[in-house]
């Protein structure tokens, strides 16, 4: 009791420790020290002022050999590759397009460019160089740079998690269409087929036929009723039985997916040559196809007409800013894995840029790949192409451009590649976001996990095939949209919010730069410390605090989502969040003596005459300094 009852006096001790001009400063707080082989020998900078503003002159910082025995890259172009694997995923193909077109066209490309240059990329650069220098995943990592925000690596597991549960859905959907795409005519190609209804209406090599709000094509039937069944749900409220066909989809993926990763990076890296390389060869070719189909320069233009307009209306940055934060994927934990398995002198710096605009390059090509085909679409149905182009997400990918393949010529052929190209580009993101959350428990768990990395694979895969199946249902698209929505969503924005705080704030923009300087040989410019500490940020909240006041309603197809289905979506999303102030309310209840107590000792550790990352005598407690820090 006399715990609890000691919190708020300890809280307000904390912050003046951290702003009083007598006590620790944001580049002053504490790193642990590290006593395991698996990360450098502490932080490599030595402290200067205890200002958090810039260090116009940075003390020069030893650079030390790396000896330690971690998993490490067999060749530079595995990371890459799985990085921009990561990054490069479906949403490149359905969300930006969309959002492109619905914003403004080309004017768009403004916005989009202006939050990548200022709030994804630095972001991105931030993430890869803590993997890199910490060498450790997103939940230890918090024991080098600020430990009270560990919380921060639960909820990017449990984040991780929620993603595994629908994301691999969507891939085993695309698996479904892959084996269905192995015939002479494709089942979506006419209304002649069991589960076709009266709406069904099939225009394509036909005259005179009558498009109106009822209409179904054949290739919207084929998804909704015979890949999903989802007519046999009543909604969320009753979402029917599990389909065994997609259930054997998903454990196809699943197999896939243990199989590449139960080896480490060793075996990921290998995979990633064929599934992070082969979608761009399969929208080289599609982008060609399609740019010879009738119709193709209309949707071309409707992609690219700019609407200046548009740049006056706030939802368009915001959107601008979600899509590249979503896109480049800084706060997933997947960029410090990955770069955690790098050798310390890697050029972070080159790699940060060069996936980044490979990045956003794909997506912009993903475009034209895209609307080549609604132009022909809108040709052939005698429309706009803002009528054809009016379904987002998974809605694009499987109903209008299977569409508009099931009636060229080579159907067959350009059917099996875009399907395959959907599976890879799924199975790189699955690859990133599982091996954040095995990096992160094995970090943190070496005791337990080190030599049972098969194990735990095998035990993770499980737990993630059985929290999808749900997503296998009848109404699993509902389910889908639900978790797509709030499981990752504003959480995983504050995450990404709270981790660039903690690093430019806490840890300190000095002791950062240092770090930079100690693996790279040179400091970051004044622009990257400026975006880290005050723009990225802003970035970041500028998102969040949009994204609440101005909450879009939940729908798909049909249903519109009911009042209680949303606080189910809440509460889905404060599940992963709440580890953030629960691990706070914890460490500072539970860590014994004072804040003033530990001052001294926080600050000897940090700015004493011994090395940095010496390990120091134990105290009369019987613990480390580092055991007492927050």
């Amino acid at each position: 009791m006399l715990r609890v009852l000691s919190l708020p006096l300890k809280l307000v001790s904390f912050l003046k420790l951290t702003c009083s001009d007598g006590g620790l400063s944001f580049d002053s707080l504490p790193t642990m020290t590290r006593q395991d082989s698996a990360a450098p020998a502490g932080s490599l900078s030595v402290q200067g002022p205890s200002n958090p503003g810039y260090n116009t002159n940075p003390v020069p910082v030893p650079v030390i050999t790396q000896t330690d025995t971690r998993d490490k890259w067999s060749k530079k172009m595995d990371f890459l590759l799985s990085v921009i694997g990561f990054a490069v995923d479906l949403g490149n193909v359905w969300r930006f397009p969309y959002i492109c077109y619905q914003n403004g066209g080309g004017a768009f490309l403004i916005p989009y460019i202006v939050m990548a240059i200022f709030g994804g990329v630095p972001l991105f650069y931030m993430e890869l160089a803590l993997g890199q220098f910490h060498r450790t995943g997103a939940i230890s990592i918090w024991k080098h740079i600020c430990p009270i925000f560990k919380g921060i690596g639960y909820a990017i597991c449990v984040i991780s998690l929620y993603v595994s549960f629908y994301y691999n859905t969507i891939i085993a959907w695309a698996l479904f269409y892959f084996y269905s795409s192995f015939a002479s005519v494709l089942p979506w190609t006419n209304c002649d087929n069991a589960w076709n209804t009266e709406n069904c209406t099939n225009y394509f090599l036909k005259d005179n036929v009558t498009w109106n709000n009822y209409s179904r094509s054949p290739a919207e039937e084929f998804y909704t009723r015979n890949v999903l069944e989802i007519h046999k749900s009543d909604g969320l409220s009753n979402v029917g039985g599990v389909r065994w066909q997609l259930m054997l989809c998903l454990f196809l993926i699943f197999t896939i997916v243990y199989f590449s990763l139960w080896k480490g990076v060793k075996t990921s890296g290998k995979v990633v040559w064929v599934t992070a390389t082969l979608p761009y060869v399969v929208l080289f070719i599609l982008l060609i196809r399609g740019a010879t189909l009738p119709g193709a320069w209309k949707g071309v233009v409707f992609y690219l007409q700019p609407k200046w307009e548009k740049l006056f209306e706030t939802s368009v940055w915001v959107d601008a800013a979600a899509q590249i934060f979503f896109s480049l994927g800084p706060g997933f934990g997947v960029l410090l894995a990955l770069s955690s398995y790098n050798p310390f002198t890697n050029n972070c710096y080159r790699d940060a840029i060069v996936t980044s605009l490979v990045n956003c390059l794909t997506s912009f090509m993903s475009g034209f790949v895209i609307f080549t085909m609604l132009g022909y679409m809108a040709e052939k149905r005698n429309v706009n192409v803002e009528d054809v182009a009016r379904d987002k997400g998974p809605s694009l990918l499987f109903i209008t451009y299977p569409e508009a393949i099931a009636n060229m010529t080579g159907s067959t052929f350009f059917a099996i590649i875009f399907f395959v190209m959907m599976i890879t580009l799924g199975l790189d993101s699955t690859f990133g976001g599982l091996e954040a959350i095995i990096t992160a428990v094995m970090d943190e768990y070496p005791e337990y996990l080190a030599h049972r990395r098969e194990l735990f694979v095998l035990g993770l895969v499980v737990v993630c095939f059985l929290g999808s199946l749900s997503t296998l249902t009848n109404g699993g698209a509902y389910v889908v949209k639900l978790l797509e929505e709030f499981g990752v969503g504003s959480s995983i924005i504050a995450v990404g919010f709270l981790e660039a705080i903690a690093v430019s704030w806490f840890y300190g923009i000095t002791r950062f730069s240092n770090d930079i300087k100690s693996m790279l040989g040179y400091y970051p410019g004044l622009f990257w410390k400026v975006c880290w500490v005050a723009i990225s940020p802003a970035f970041l909240a500028y998102i969040i605090v949009s994204s609440l006041l101005k909450p879009a309603p939940l729908q798909l197809f049909d249903y519109k989502y009911p009042d209680w289905s949303i606080t189910v979506g809440y509460i889905i999303g404060a599940s992963s969040f709440m580890w953030i102030p629960i691990y706070m309310v914890y460490k500072l209840v539970w860590t014994p003596g004072s804040l003033k107590q530990v001052r001294p000792l926080m600050q000897r550790f940090s700015t004493g005459g011994s090395r940095p990352g010496t390990p120091v005598p134990p105290t009369s407690c019987g613990r480390n300094d580092n055991e007492l820090t927050f």
